[in-house]
């Protein structure tokens, strides 16, 4: 069962407009960072290189739904989503670590920092990452992978807020080692959402449940159905960063309509676990779970 209730044609302009305002940011922090001595803004612009990262691994999630899948490759190339993630997670681990370094390093010299420039690149920072944010408002309740892109730009205004906040700060007080303690916590916090993500990322990779799922309540799901006695060999895992597969042998009480059921518990299974890839197999009672 698949949900067509977004239009992936459309998002994917949206991504195409998210990455190029991201990059066009991440040149003008970088540039005015190296210009007037911010260590706070270059690593924001790590920051905001996650940002693009991330939206071309759910833009590229978002693209396959469309593609078909081959003889060779049954279940399309929307797996690849999953490994980018991990990649990504890893390379954005080690540059967090060289500017951790520097920040500390810088924390001795309190090199000079124009906290004017800083506040106002920072405010450039918030009105993109917001405007990206509100491209995805509209199906950030109807697609994990869209709501998930939603999530991280809300989450980089806010913290490009945070920078607005230490270069006014600098701009009063001239307390100039502001900048890497800010840029440290910066550091701090998108650590925090890469570890998530490489484990996240590992775990699908292994074919294991998606964090958003649980698996006794799709189970107990099942077994609120009166027509079913039992169910064993329940497989859930990722196709890709935005669809779920599912699979279970279903052992019915008694005759009853299959198609109606059926189709009840693949609605159930879409509103209630985003699962929209299902195979449901029927059993008889004398297969105890070995059929």
């Amino acid at each position: 069962m698949h949900n067509h209730h977004i239009d992936h044609n459309e998002f994917n302009k949206k991504f195409k407009i998210g990455i190029i305002l991201n990059s066009i940011f991440i040149l003008i922090e970088i540039f005015f960072g190296l210009s007037y001595n911010s260590l706070a803004l270059v690593a924001d612009a790590g920051h905001n290189l996650s940002d693009v990262l991330g939206l071309i691994i759910a833009w590229t999630a978002n693209y396959l739904v469309l593609k078909k899948p081959t003889k060779n490759f049954t279940y399309g190339f929307k797996r690849t989503t999953i490994l980018a993630a991990m990649l990504n997670s890893l390379l954005l681990i080690f540059a967090l670590g060289m500017i951790l370094w520097e920040a500390i390093e810088r924390l001795n010299s309190a090199k000079e920092v124009n906290g004017n420039i800083v506040m106002i690149v920072a405010g450039i920072g918030v009105i993109i990452n917001g405007i990206t944010a509100r491209l995805f408002l509209h199906g950030k309740e109807k697609d994990l992978n869209i709501k998930g892109a939603y999530l991280h730009m809300l989450a980089d205004a806010i913290i490009s807020a945070g920078v607005v906040v230490s270069g006014f700060v600098i701009f009063l007080t001239k307390l100039y080692w502001l900048d890497s303690v800010i840029s440290i916590i910066i550091v701090c916090v998108i650590f925090w959402g890469t570890w998530k993500l490489l484990r996240d990322s590992t775990i699908l990779s292994l074919d294991g449940v998606p964090a958003n799922i649980n698996y006794e309540k799709v189970k107990n799901y099942f077994l609120e159905f009166s027509e079913i006695q039992s169910i064993h060999h329940l497989h859930i895992w990722a196709l890709s960063t935005s669809e779920t597969a599912l699979t279970v042998h279903v052992v019915p009480k008694s005759k009853f309509n299959s198609a109606e059921l059926f189709k009840k518990i693949n609605e159930g299974l879409l509103n209630k676990f985003q699962i929209n890839h299902t195979t449901i197999q029927i059993e008889n009672e004398n297969c105890e779970g070995n059929c």
